[in-house]
Order: structure tokens, then C-alpha cells, then sequence
């Protein structure tokens, strides 16, 4: 006797009947199977006209900075040239305009925009690693001609960092960077408030803790003290604050947000946000609404290609640190690079090595020996005032 596969049944073996049973039950999963997979391609074909219109939707949103693009390739044999192949830095402006839906209330209007924020994102070619600089609003610097949004063009100026927003937007800020660092920027997106709200609301909040209680009318902000769960508005509020968190100082609040998007990227890895549909679409309509990038960027595979890479990075190495800053000798209330340190910073990024990272009260002097037996030898990599996004909560 031989069973279903054609071997010989012996003693100890199932027998016939069993194998009849196991055969029925193998026919029946096949079956199931195949229906299963006949389904899933049913609902492929009837999803497939929606999940395309959500596609176009989401990508949609996004607005192109063509502008910028252009401004950018009237200069494009003045800018700096990339390095390190596979390496990216992509400039992040938090803009406080008013127009807009919803951002009105924060304020009266200006003339033109300001950048609230500005980060220099580095991702290293490796994708092994991701360093996010803040460069101070007051930071003095020169900012270059730009075109205006009269199309006249200003007149170069030695003035705040974020005078360059205000004059001749993203494409001004750009250039303005790469002047200050002399690294070549691939990338940009601007965020602006309203956009910044409905991230952190469709993500349910992002925790915080707080050792004291804030009472910010200015910021319209007021939590108790301890763990506390801010949603858009309070975020917002959170990341703005002067007067009642910290120092007051514009260093200590880059600091601040540096920590809440710490907390923000880990809110989005370690939830199931990536994986609900019902709560993944909401934060992508929200973040796509909310930016305005470079053509490249400006749709979901663009965006996807660049998150891809960003992934699996592990959070102890995503570093956030401010560039080295101190008070501009002329004016206390405005900020003045630090050399050589700065332009050390700037070198490593330019060459795509690594930044190391310390809290203040532990950090070394950039370039300062470690103290290997005194001996010469190759110098030490510098270390910078700053923390990775492991340290974000404050346990």
C-alpha cells in the first residue's frame, strides 16, 4: 500500500483512512487558499480606483517651490558643491506666516514670511546616521541679493539669519546657508504652524514632561507639571514659548524643539500608526498639506525615497545639536558664530564624518585631546554640545 505522494505505508505509518482525512484537509486549505487570494484580488481591483485617487490626493497636497528652484539655478555656479555621493542635507523651515486657514490667529501680518525655525538636516551616505543642526534666528550673518516677492531684488546685507526668510523666502534662506557653511543644500521643506498642529493631532498627541508648571498667556499655554500628553495647539504653543520655559533664551527653546521632534518621530515608529490605515491616513494628509518642497520632493514617492532611507536608523544615532553660537559682541540679544569650533562643525558635515554628541555639562572642547597617555597620534574627533533622540524624554 502506498500513500497519497506515492510511499510505501508500513507499520507505525497513518493509515489509509487517515491519509484519506489529511488529503481532504489539504484539499480543503488549498481551496481556501485560492478563494483567499481570489479576494484580495477583488478588493485590489475595486480598491485600486480609490487607492490611486488617495495617491493623487495626498501627492496633491504637496506644493512644489518652483520659485525657489528657479531662483536657485540663477546661482547655481556660485553654490557649493556636494562632497560625498549618497550624502543629504536638507534644509526644514518652520515658517510663521499668517496666511493660510488657521494661522492668522497667532498674530498680526508682516511683511512677507519669517522662518521661526530653521534646521540643517545631514543624513550620512550610509543612512547609518542623522545629525539635525539648528542655526539660531538671531544669528548674524550675510545674507545675499535676493528676489523679492515684487520681483525687485534687495541689497546684500550683514543682518539676523532669519532677515533672509523674510526677504526673499526659502531660495534666500538657502543660499544665505550655504554661504554661512559652505555645504551644498539638496532639499528643502517649509512647515508652517497650522500644518505642524494637525501632525501632532493625528498622531494623538505627543508626550512630554515637564519639572514645572507653565503658565505662558503670551503663548496661550498652560500645563501642570510632570508627564503631560500636548495636542496640536499646546504642541505649538510648547515649541514657541520664550518667557516661561527655561532661560528665555533663543538657544534654550531650539533646544526644546530639537526634544519634541525627538519625541514626535518616536511617537510615529512606536505606535501603530504606520500600520493603521484608519490613523495613517490622516498624519499623511495632514504632513503633506502642511509642506512646501523642492519639485523633487513635492510627491509621495518623492517624499517615500527619502523616508526610505531614514528608517531603520536607530534613534541613538539621529543627533540634534545647535551650531556653535555665542552673543554677537555688538548686541547682546543676537548671536555670533564660534570659531574655529563652527567651521569644524561645518567640515565634518562637508565631508559626511561623523558628530559626536554630549549634554553641556559633559562636552569637550572641539579638537580638545582625550588624553591618550599624552602620546601623538591622529586628533580626536571634536564633540559638540547636543543629544541624540534616545535622550528625547526626561525620565
Amino acid at each position: 500500500m502506498t500513500d497519497t505522494a506515492g510511499k510505501p505505508v508500513g507499520h507505525g505509518s497513518r493509515t489509509g483512512a487517515s491519509a484519506t482525512g489529511d488529503g481532504l484537509i489539504r484539499r480543503r486549505r488549498r481551496r481556501w487558499l485560492r478563494n483567499s487570494a481570489l479576494g484580495a484580488a477583488a478588493v485590489l481591483v475595486v480598491t485600486g480606483g480609490a487607492g490611486w485617487a488617495v495617491y493623487a490626493k495626498l501627492s496633491a497636497n504637496i506644493t512644489a517651490d518652483e520659485a525657489a528652484a528657479a531662483e536657485l539655478a540663477r546661482y547655481e555656479r556660485e553654490r557649493p558643491t556636494a562632497l560625498v555621493r549618497g550624502a543629504l542635507n536638507i534644509l526644514l523651515i518652520g515658517s510663521d506666516t499668517r496666511a493660510g486657514d488657521g494661522n492668522r490667529q497667532y498674530g498680526k501680518d508682516v511683511v512677507g514670511q519669517r522662518s521661526d525655525t530653521t534646521i540643517l538636516l545631514h543624513l550620512a551616505a550610509d543612512r547609518e546616521s542623522a545629525t539635525a543642526v539648528s542655526i539660531p534666528r538671531d544669528l548674524m550673518v550675510d545674507v545675499p541679493s535676493c528676489r523679492q516677492e515684487d520681483g525687485r531684488r534687495s541689497d546684500p546685507v550683514f543682518a539676523m539669519f532669519n532677515h533672509a526668510f523674510q526677504v526673499g523666502g526659502s531660495a534666500c534662506t538657502i543660499r544665505t546657508v550655504e554661504k554661512l557653511t559652505d555645504i551644498r543644500i539638496d532639499h528643502h521643506m517649509v512647515v508652517d504652524f497650522s500644518g505642524f498642529k494637525e501632525m501632532v493631532d493625528a498622531v494623538d498627541g505627543v508626550e512630554v514632561c515637564l519639572k514645572e508648571p507653565v503658565d505662558d498667556k503670551a503663548a496661550k499655554l498652560r500645563l501642570p507639571a510632570g508627564r503631560v500628553t500636548l495636542d496640536g495647539e499646546q504642541a505649538l504653543g510648547y515649541v514657541r514659548a520664550r518667557k516661561s520655559l527655561g532661560n528665555g533664551s533663543d538657544t534654550e527653546r531650539m533646544g526644546r524643539q530639537q526634544r519634541f521632534l525627538g519625541a514626535l518621530v518616536n511617537k510615529v515608529q512606536s505606535s501603530d500608526v504606520l500600520l493603521n490605515p484608519v490613523k495613517l491616513y490622516p498624519l499623511l494628509d495632514a504632513a503633506t498639506s502642511a509642506l512646501t518642497t523642492d519639485p523633487e520632493l513635492a510627491s509621495l514617492r518623492g517624499l517615500y525615497q527619502l523616508v526610505r532611507g531614514l528608517r531603520d536608523i536607530p534613534t541613538e544615532r539621529v543627533r540634534f545639536l545647535t551650531v556653535p553660537r555665542e552673543s554677537y559682541v555688538y548686541n547682546a540679544n543676537r548671536d555670533q558664530l564660534v570659531e574655529p569650533e563652527a567651521e569644524k562643525l561645518f567640515a565634518r558635515l562637508r565631508a559626511d564624518q561623523p558628530v559626536a554628541v554630549a549634554p553641556e555639562t559633559s562636552q569637550k572642547v572641539p579638537g580638545e585631546d582625550t588624553g591618550a597617555g599624552g602620546q601623538d597620534g591622529p586628533s580626536p574627533a571634536p564633540t559638540f554640545p547636543g543629544y541624540t533622540a534616545s535622550e528625547h524624554t526626561c525620565e
